[in-house]
């Protein structure tokens, strides 16, 4: 499946990529040069949202060509466990904590509903963390296989 060299880092590039850069760069960005918090915070939250939807689009294309290449389980087998890994991470953070998190916001972020919406993003903040450093790897394997070609 010569198909999937070529495609496979094309992917792995636009989903760890986009995690990186709306992350960690696009986002303090926001916070700093906006004052309206709940404006950098709306304009944030569409580019997390945009970043999931990469991540699954992406991630279900990489996980469909690693079985196809290897089945399961295989000698990759951590690889696939990887991506399967930060796609739940994805489906948890973007269909479960985001909307708790929006509902939230809904009635008003005071008292215990701010401490709720905190700990609802800090699990989000995590999960996101999480699955920036488990690209990572992702990618320096990438490297590595691109290295022994």
């Amino acid at each position: 499946m010569k198909i999937f060299h070529v495609v496979e880092p094309v992917l792995l590039t636009l989903w760890i990529g986009s995690l990186w850069t709306v992350g960690y760069l696009v986002t303090p960005v926001l916070f700093f040069q906006i004052d309206d918090r709940a404006i950098a915070g709306l304009l944030a939250g569409k580019m997390f949202t945009l970043v999931s939807y990469i991540g699954l689009g992406a991630g279900t294309l990489l996980l469909i060509g690693q079985l196809v290449r290897y089945g399961w389980p295989s000698r990759q087998h951590w690889y696939g466990a990887l991506l399967l890994l930060m796609l739940v991470l994805v489906c948890i953070g973007e269909f479960i904590l985001q909307p708790q998190m929006a509902a939230l916001k809904q009635t008003g972020l005071t008292g215990e509903v701010q401490a709720q919406f905190a700990r609802l993003h800090g699990a989000a903040s995590i999960a996101y963390l999480l699955n920036s450093v488990l690209g990572l790897v992702l990618v320096s394997r990438l490297f590595r296989n691109v290295n022994k070609r």
